[in-house]
């Protein structure tokens, strides 16, 4: 079966989540793979708002492995509190990067990368994974993004 998202064009970005929200709860209702959630996720992201690079970083082995993404290609493995995504696994918490050059140890995975969100997944209160989302413009990203990026990732089941 094709899957379709109606995308809502708007400079409102709270609108848009909003629209987002109920198309990609509908989209992973009965889906009980990782993987496949992971990717729809990343790419609904990446159609929604067209992103710079939208993807999900697995906690394996006390690394983040890179998992589904959209973009260019990307770092494939991040150490326990490096750059923007191991910073945000350490300290559980949502990190907003309005310019990713003044980030102490910011990873380049890209040189066109300007500004970062980077949302941790928790289960039991541990990290599992992380939610990182690059813009090529400078304080693309602010606590609207995080609000709603929250609850998408509260629509996956880790």
């Amino acid at each position: 079966m094709a899957e379709e998202l109606k995308i809502t064009v708007s400079s409102d970005k709270k609108e848009q989540y909003e629209s987002l929200i109920p198309q990609l709860r509908e989209l992973l209702r009965g889906e009980d793979d990782l993987i496949a959630n992971l990717a729809n996720t990343a790419a609904a992201l990446k159609q929604a708002f067209d992103f710079f690079w939208v993807g999900f970083y697995l906690v394996k082995d006390q690394e983040l492995v890179l998992g589904p993404f959209q973009g260019t290609i990307a770092c494939t493995r991040i150490g326990y509190g490096k750059g923007v995504c191991g910073a945000s696994w350490k300290q559980q918490e949502i990190i907003i990067v309005e310019n990713v050059d003044e980030f102490p140890g910011h990873i380049a995975c890209s040189s066109l990368s300007k500004s970062e969100i980077v949302v941790p997944v928790l289960k039991n209160g541990i990290v599992v994974a992380v939610l990182d989302i690059d813009s090529d413009q400078l304080a693309q990203f602010d606590e609207t993004d995080a609000y709603y990026l929250e609850q998408i990732m509260a629509l996956l089941k880790f």
